[in-house]
């Protein structure tokens, strides 16, 4: 793919820099992807180009830019380049534009609107945060605050208009059967549960395969290729594992796919019974899914992705009669460091069928809200407006 020329200036312009490999460029691709399906031009700024690569592998060989799915894809690089600034100007994850890009939005007239795009949380204090204004100290520029989030107190969660309903279709047309039979895996799956796993590092992995090989159950895990097969390896018995391999323990097969493109990621939550998920964008693919799933949160310093775990549990369970919600609780704390997977597993499987029918009521209230592209375009609007 050849690079190209600045498409100057984008209705969108979003910046991101990798912090979780594809957490972060997960979600500004796909809030990109979405505002360019709309007619919008966007031009996406990435540091880490290779993380891009595995996401979009048809940009992997370009060198620093290439337009796709009508986005205006860019490496960001320094020295800056300092094009001149999109309509709207997002930076995601307070990754803090260029210098250079914020004086060239002070010149413009009218400025940019400015968004400061935030981490996804449930916590109760989002609501008196989202919107709020934060003036530059010399420029005359004004940034917003912009939260994603489960309430009308928020700017929503990424949702793609017909998602849902191309879901259903997948799920009624028999694409769970031909996914495994693609793999090599429909002819002994009919009762066995079947689960994804896509996770940071997790020690926590060895135990619970112990639990997963000698359940009464067959149970199929289908592993996307990632950090997490170091982990998984140690578990089946130390040997490395490479993609497209099987094994199989006892009551346990084991299939390690390929890192996928994100509409086929989204195949694979809605093929499975049960999906591990980790960071953002995943975490939020999984609810649209509609299936119990269990979050690897990202951790950070001194605990604070504790109390996020926490809101968010508590947002979620709610309704939950008892036993259930206390399976849950017990299984997501353990997988995130508080306690033994392995000893909350066979609560949480029973508890399985009664969470499959709370997560689709879950998945099917979040999406009467407005979607956050929908919102941020909405605001945008809003604050560009003259004052009078």
């Amino acid at each position: 793919m050849n690079p190209i020329a600045p498409q100057t200036p984008p209705e969108w312009e979003i910046f991101c820099r990798v912090v979780d490999n594809y957490g972060d460029i997960g979600v500004c691709w796909r809030l990109a992807r979405m505002l360019a399906a709309t007619g919008a031009t966007v031009r996406l700024w990435v540091d880490d180009w290779s993380a891009l690569g595995r996401l979009c592998p048809a940009v992997a060989d370009a060198t620093g830019a290439a337009l796709l799915a009508g986005v205006e894809l860019r490496q960001w690089s320094s020295p800056f380049p300092a094009p001149a600034p999109g309509a709207n100007v997002i930076e995601a994850f307070a990754c803090e534009l260029p210098s250079s890009q914020v004086h060239a939005m002070a010149r413009c007239s009218p400025p940019p609107a400015w968004i400061n795009l935030e981490y996804l949380s449930a916590e109760d204090w989002v609501a008196g945060c989202h919107r709020l204004a934060s003036p530059h100290p010399a420029l005359g520029l004004v940034k917003h605050f912009f939260f994603p989030g489960f309430d009308a107190g928020s700017g929503g969660l990424l949702r793609e208009p017909g998602l849902l309903a191309a879901r259903d279709r997948y799920r009624a047309g028999g694409g769970r059967a031909a996914l495994l039979q693609g793999l090599g895996l429909g002819a002994d799956t009919a009762d066995a549960l079947v689960v994804s796993l896509f996770a940071y590092e997790q020690p926590a992995l060895a135990e619970l395969v112990g639990a997963w090989r000698h359940s009464p159950q067959p149970l199929v895990l289908l592993v996307p290729e990632g950090r997490v097969l170091a982990d998984l390896a140690g578990a089946l018995g130390g040997d490395p594992l490479a993609v497209g391999e099987r094994r199989r323990l006892d009551a346990l097969q084991v299939a390690v796919l390929p890192f996928s493109d994100q509409d086929g990621y989204d195949r694979l939550l809605w093929s499975c019974d049960l999906n591990f998920v980790r960071g953002e964008d995943s975490f939020v693919r999984a609810q649209w899914a509609a299936a119990p799933f269990v979050w690897q949160i990202y951790r950070q310093p001194d605990d604070a992705h504790a109390d996020k775990l926490d809101a968010f549990l508590a947002r979620y369970a709610a309704g939950l009669d008892d036993a259930p919600r206390t399976a849950l609780g017990r299984f997501w704390k353990a997988w995130n460091g508080e306690g033994s997977a392995a000893a909350a597993w066979p609560d949480f499987a029973a508890a399985l069928p009664l969470l499959a029918d709370h997560t689709a009521r879950w998945s099917a209230a979040l999406a009467a809200q407005d979607d956050l592209a929908t919102q941020l375009k909405r605001f945008c609007n809003h604050i560009r407006q003259p004052a009078g």
